[in-house]
Parts: C-alpha cells; sequence; structure tokens
C-alpha cells in the first residue's frame, strides 16, 4: 500500500459549500480523491510550464467564418508549424461560427507561441489551449 499523508486545511464555510457541490456534480467518492486530482493537475501544469522536454495538448479554437480570410490565415499558420501540429479537426456550429480542434505536441515555449499566435488572430472570438505531459 502506498504511504498515506494526511493534513488540515483551513477553508470558509462557504468555499467548502461549493466545492462540496462540485465534488458531488463530478461524482467523486469524497474530498480526498478531488483534492488529489486538483493537486495532480497542479502538479503536471507546472510541470509542463518548467519542462523542455516535448509535452502534447489541444488548442480549441472558436472563430467567425465570415471574417475575411481567416480560415486561410489559421491554414497558413498550421501549415508553418506543421512539426508541432499533428491533426486538425473543423467543425460548423452554425451559419457563422467555426470551431477548430488542434491536436499539438512540442516544447512548452513552442506550443504556447503557436497557441497565442493563432488565438490572437483577427476573428477568432475565443481559444483555449489545454496541456499535458506523460
Amino acid at each position: 500500500m502506498n504511504d498515506i499523508t494526511r493534513f488540515g486545511i483551513s477553508i470558509p464555510s462557504n468555499l467548502m459549500e461549493e466545492f462540496d457541490k462540485k465534488i458531488e456534480e463530478k461524482m467523486y467518492t469524497n474530498r480526498s480523491e478531488a483534492i488529489r486530482d486538483l493537486i495532480r493537475d497542479f502538479l503536471v501544469k507546472e510541470k509542463w510550464e518548467e519542462s523542455d522536454e516535448e509535452v502534447y495538448g489541444s488548442l480549441t479554437l472558436i472563430y467567425d467564418h465570415e471574417q475575411k480570410g481567416i480560415s486561410d490565415k489559421l491554414t497558413e499558420i498550421q501549415h508553418e508549424d506543421h512539426t508541432h501540429i499533428v491533426s486538425t479537426m473543423h467543425i460548423h456550429l452554425d451559419k457563422h461560427n467555426c470551431m477548430e480542434t488542434m491536436a499539438i505536441k512540442g516544447r512548452p515555449q513552442d506550443i504556447r507561441k503557436i497557441a497565442d499566435r493563432l488565438k490572437s488572430t483577427k476573428g477568432v472570438k475565443h481559444g483555449k489551449l489545454m496541456m499535458t505531459s506523460i
């Protein structure tokens, strides 16, 4: 069995109530499991932010496809960084909006640079980068 450490924390009651509601929504069996997941997520994020090793992620963009030239510009940027962008999925959300999700790999600094460039393209309404490491 793994060595287990117990610790206590002080937390405002209203924050604990909100946390307990989220734990129930996410179907955790107890607070300890939820806190362990939060700690793991924090450590993985810190690891890839500081790492010089290859990491993996996904970038999701929401954009107005009627913005003149946006599709071509996004494709151009992706081709310029084709060694980092592994795959792309394009989804038509409605008459005006598209979602593009890219699987990305590379060093964290490179991934952030590509993501920032794509997210800041005129016509992109929202972008979210999710990264992880093995």
